[in-house]
């Protein structure tokens, strides 16, 4: 049997300029993608929401509105070059992340079916390879709109700096660049004073990313200041923060972060609501932890009681504390 697992991830700042030559510092999440492989005369997917499919031929791995939860590990599947009739596996996969979350949750559990079918298979990458690929399938295969935080994050995991410069959906795969991932985990002292607070809104990060991201391909002066020069020099800054312990100046770079994404029109209401409510209840900064119009606010606090508190008061749903984890593990029992 070989299990493998993947973490979500929260955006601390920088978030969305990874699609676009930007930096980002992100957080791995405890919660975690698991898909588990056993032997099987047949290639058998199942996930833990109750789908499962005998897949027979290439046809059987094309999305389908009957198999939502499937479509992801098929996409891997399909992008790995697997071909039904000449291997044979039973693919189990299950989750602790809130799916449409913005938590990157969709990502982890590619990750982990890739990266149990690379142990499978005999197959040995190294981590910027295993998160190209993963990129690669999302955006090519499943059409997602997506930038190269989460791919990273799920494989590397911890808490991260990570610099995307030349790196584009516009630029050709094959000529970009490895992006850099600096590992902040060991020089940081947990835990963490943050707290993740669902909206209960779900999204699909690729629809979330779409308006804006046009604008950005139109050369609209406005969008291309703040993507290409502002937000990811927030995240530069806030790695000097963090290092340095200070907090406020993180806070502050948070709420500039979700101010832009306001402007923009890439928050969304439910979004809005909560960073109103956790700033007025002890949090220090607040702003969505991924893509927008839903999903889930990252707040630093340090009076976490009250804040959550609020926050459900407020209508919030899941609450996650985030604990960095490490990235794809695989085992073989």
């Amino acid at each position: 049997m070989i299990v493998a697992t993947a973490p979500g991830r929260c955006g601390v700042l920088g978030n969305p300029t990874d699609m676009y030559g930007g930096s980002v510092l992100s957080c791995s999440l405890s919660e975690r993608a698991t898909c588990t492989l056993m032997d099987s005369d047949a290639l058998v997917l199942e996930a833990d929401n109750g789908e499962r499919q005998v897949i027979h031929s290439r046809a059987d791995l094309e999305t389908s509105p009957d198999f939502p939860r499937l479509d992801l590990a098929k996409a891997v599947l399909k992008g790995m070059g697997i071909a039904p009739g000449e291997v044979g596996f039973h693919l189990t996969t299950s989750t602790e992340i809130p799916m449409q979350a913005g938590l990157a949750g969709s990502t982890a559990l590619m990750a982990a079916v890739y990266g149990a079918v690379s142990q499978k298979l005999g197959r040995v990458e190294h981590k910027h390879a295993i998160a190209a690929a993963i990129r690669k399938i999302e955006y090519e295969i499943l059409g997602v709109i997506c930038g190269f935080q989460d791919q990273h994050m799920a494989v590397f995991g911890g808490l991260n700096y990570m610099d995307f410069r030349d790196k584009g959906s516009h630029i050709p795969m094959d000529e970009q660049p490895y992006a850099t991932v600096e590992p902040l985990i060991d020089l940081v002292p947990q835990p963490l004073p943050f707290v993740l607070a669902h909206t209960g809104v779900k999204h699909h990060s690729g629809a979330a990313h779409k308006p804006v991201r046009q604008r950005w391909l139109d050369n609209d002066p406005e969008v291309r200041a703040l993507y290409d020069h502002f937000v990811p020099g927030l995240a530069r800054n806030g790695k000097k923060a963090l290092l340095e312990g200070d907090w406020a100046t993180i806070a502050k770079l948070m709420n500039q972060n979700q101010d832009v994404q306001f402007r923009l029109g890439a928050s969304g209401a439910a979004v809005d609501k909560l960073v109103e409510v956790a700033l007025s209840n002890g949090a220090l900064g607040a702003k969505l932890a991924g893509a927008g119009q839903g999903g889930t606010v990252l707040c630093l606090t340090f009076e976490p009681e009250r804040t959550v508190a609020a926050l459900k008061a407020a209508g919030a749903g899941r609450i996650i504390v985030p604990v960095p984890s490490a990235g794809l593990t695989v085992q073989v029992k």
